[in-house]
């Protein structure tokens, strides 16, 4: 079944009401979509959950928008910001594709401390909120298409396909940090 997740409710908020409407436990997600993000968030029933290995190395198409110039601690438009660099204003949109490029095939991707990525068993987003300091290792992913769709100042519009455990928000932080300027996923 796919749902059309709406911004606000976490990926396992949407299973849980999806369990308690359809009346089963025996349910669960193929992805995870961040509880800002909206999109088709794909939901096995019953049998079908034995099903959940082939969808979830499936690739991701996402269409979203970078913010230029500005870090936060989440990689994403729900964090403090933590740098502000004017920088972007000097950037050519052919440096701006190029850097994007570049972030294509098989990469070593940091997760972002706000993740459900586990460190010692503890979700690496809970040491975060507690103030710890969050190193997590990189992980392989592959990122087979991250092309930029459009540009008004400091706001990219871009388009994504990405493989399983990419995270695009750090893909968006990685590509500011590539092009000297800092960046988030807005």
């Amino acid at each position: 079944m796919l749902v059309d997740k709406p911004p606000g409710p976490t990926s396992h908020d949407v299973v849980a009401a999806a369990r308690r409407a359809l009346g089963t436990q025996r349910l669960g997600h193929a992805g995870t979509l961040d509880p800002f993000a909206s999109g088709l968030l794909p939901l096995l029933v019953g049998r079908a959950t034995r099903l959940m290995p082939f969808l979830t190395d499936l690739r991701k198409h996402y269409l979203g928008v970078i913010r230029l110039g500005l870090r936060t601690t989440t990689d994403d438009a729900t964090g403090t910001p933590v740098g502000d660099d004017d920088a972007w204003r000097h950037l050519s949109d052919e440096r701006l594709r190029g850097a994007m490029q570049a972030l294509t095939g098989t990469l070593d991707q940091v997760p972002p401390a706000f993740s459900a990525k586990k460190l010692g068993g503890t979700p690496a987003h809970r040491r975060a909120r507690r103030g710890e300091a969050v190193a997590l290792p990189p992980v392989r992913v592959v990122v087979f298409r991250f092309v930029c769709t459009g540009r008004d100042g400091a706001e990219v519009a871009f388009e994504a396909e990405v493989g399983s455990g990419t995270y695009v928000r750090a893909l968006a932080r990685d590509l500011g940090d590539a092009l000297g300027c800092g960046a988030h996923l807005a």
